[in-house]
C-alpha cells in the first residue's frame, strides 16, 4: 500500500489536515482494490484494522488537541472518502471516531485528555455500544450489570456491537450499577480475562465491519475504565453530552454518502467502458438516470455537510454548550439520516440497472443494513414535531 507521512508529522493544524486526507484517499485506494473479494469472504476486519494502523488512521482520527487529532469535519471528510472504497471498513472507522469522543461526554476533562493520549500513543482502535437515555425516564431491563467490589467492579451481560467486535482495542459500554441503579459508561479491552466475542455470520451487507456480540463473564472494571455517568432521561442530560448520540448518527451518514458515492462512481466507470447497449454520449435515458442519481446524491450532502457544520460548532463549545442547542443539532441529524436513508437506497438500487457487474449489488446491500434500524417515518414525526412545538422530547425520542 502506498502511503504518506504519518498526519502527526505534520506541525500546524492545516498540514495535519491535508496530510490526513492525502492518507486517506491512499488508503480508499488500497481498499477499492480488493473490496469485492473481501465483501465475498465476510471475515472480520483484523488485515483491514491493520491497515488503518498502519496508515496512521486510528491514533490521527481523534479529538482535536495539542498537536494531535483531527476536528470534526477533517474527521468526516475521512470517514466519507474511506467508506467510498469499502463501506463495511469506513463504518468501523466512524465509529471509532465517535468512540474516542467519549472521554470529553462522559469524563472529566483532566480524563478524557488522558485518555486520549494514550489512544493516540497505543493506536487504539475503539468500538462500542451506548444505549440511549428514554426521553420519558423509562428503561429497557438491564442487558449489562455493574457488581461494586472494594475497588471497581465485576462486569456482567452481553452486548451487541455493530463493528470491530474482535479487531478493537477498547469497547465503549452502558452498564447498570446493582448497588446503586446508576448507569456507567465503561471501556472494556477486548483482551480481558472474562471477555469472548461472537462474531456474527452471514450478514445481508457491512460484512466486513465485524458485527457481533460481547460477553462479558465477572470482567473486572477498574476505577479508571470507568468514564462517568450515563443520565437516565433527557431531561438530566448535560448539553456536552446530549450530542453523544447524534454525533454517531451523524457520522453513519457520512458513510451513507460514500455508500452512494462509491455506487455512483462505479456505476458510472462501468457505462464508460461501454458495457451500457450504447456508448454513454449517445443515450439521453442515460443521462437523465445520471442527472436524477448525481443530483439526489448531491442533496443528500448538502443537509449532512449543513448539520456537520453546526456539530463542528457544538462540540468545539464543549463545556460552554448552551442547553438549547442539543436539539436543534439533534433536528438536524435526523433531517439528514431522513434525506441520507432515502437518497443511498434509492441510488444504489438504480445502478443495479445501469450495469451488469459482480459485486456491484454489494452498494445496495451495505445500504440496506446501515440504514436497516433507522425507519424515516419515525425520523420524519420527530422532525415534524420538533418544528411544530420545538419539542425536546421528540428529538430525543428520534434517536430511541
Amino acid at each position: 500500500m502506498r502511503t504518506t507521512p504519518s498526519p502527526a508529522g505534520f506541525r500546524s493544524a492545516d498540514e495535519r489536515r491535508r496530510a490526513l486526507l492525502r492518507t486517506a484517499r491512499d488508503v480508499a485506494e488500497d481498499l477499492a482494490a480488493d473490496a469485492i473479494v473481501r465483501d465475498q469472504a465476510g471475515r472480520p476486519p483484523t488485515d483491514e484494522a491493520a491497515r488503518l494502523r498502519e496508515a496512521g488512521l486510528p491514533a490521527a482520527l481523534t479529538p482535536p488537541g495539542p498537536g494531535r487529532g483531527a476536528d470534526w469535519r477533517t474527521g468526516c471528510a475521512v470517514i466519507r472518502e474511506i467508506a467510498a472504497a469499502d463501506s463495511s471498513v469506513g463504518d468501523v472507522l466512524a465509529r471509532h471516531y465517535v468512540h474516542t469522543w467519549s472521554g470529553r461526554f462522559y469524563a472529566s476533562h483532566e480524563h478524557a485528555t488522558a485518555l486520549e493520549e494514550e489512544s493516540v500513543r497505543e493506536r487504539w482502535l475503539w468500538t462500542g455500544a451506548v444505549r440511549t437515555p428514554a426521553p420519558n425516564g423509562d428503561t429497557e431491563g438491564p442487558d449489562l450489570t455493574l457488581r461494586p467490589r472494594v475497588t471497581g467492579y465485576l462486569l456482567n451481560g452481553r452486548r451487541s456491537v455493530d463493528t470491530a467486535v474482535a479487531a478493537a482495542d477498547q469497547i465503549v459500554v452502558d452498564a447498570v450499577c446493582a448497588s446503586t441503579g446508576d448507569v456507567l459508561v465503561v471501556r472494556i479491552p477486548p483482551g480481558a480475562q472474562g471477555v469472548t466475542v461472537e462474531a456474527a455470520h452471514d450478514r445481508l451487507g457491512q460484512r466486513v465491519a465485524g458485527a457481533g456480540e460481547v460477553v462479558l463473564d465477572r470482567v473486572t472494571v477498574t476505577p479508571g475504565q470507568v468514564l462517568g455517568r450515563r443520565p437516565h432521561d433527557e431531561e438530566s442530560t448535560a448539553p456536552f453530552t446530549a450530542l453523544a448520540e447524534p454525533a454517531l448518527r451523524l457520522a453513519l451518514c457520512h458513510v451513507g454518502l460514500g455508500i452512494a458515492g462509491g455506487a455512483l462512481t462505479e456505476a458510472r466507470d462501468l457505462s464508460r467502458g461501454g458495457r451500457a447497449h450504447r456508448l454513454p454520449g449517445e443515450d439521453p435515458d442515460l443521462f437523465l438516470t445520471y442527472g436524477e442519481l448525481a443530483s439526489a446524491a448531491q442533496t443528500a450532502t448538502a443537509v449532512v455537510d449543513r448539520a456537520t457544520e453546526v456539530m463542528a460548532q457544538a462540540l468545539a463549545a464543549g463545556a460552554q454548550l448552551d442547553a438549547e442547542v442539543p436539539a436543534g443539532v439533534a433536528a438536524l441529524v435526523a433531517t439528514a439520516e431522513a434525506v441520507t436513508s432515502k437518497a443511498i437506497l434509492h441510488i444504489t438500487a438504480r445502478v443495479l440497472e445501469l450495469a451488469d457487474a459482480p459485486g456491484l449489488d454489494r452498494f445496495w446491500r451495505n445500504a440496506r443494513v446501515l440504514t436497516a434500524h433507522r425507519p424515516v417515518a419515525h425520523r420524519l414525526r420527530s422532525i415534524g414535531e420538533h418544528y411544530l412545538n420545538g419539542s425536546h422530547r421528540a428529538v430525543a425520542a428520534a434517536f430511541h
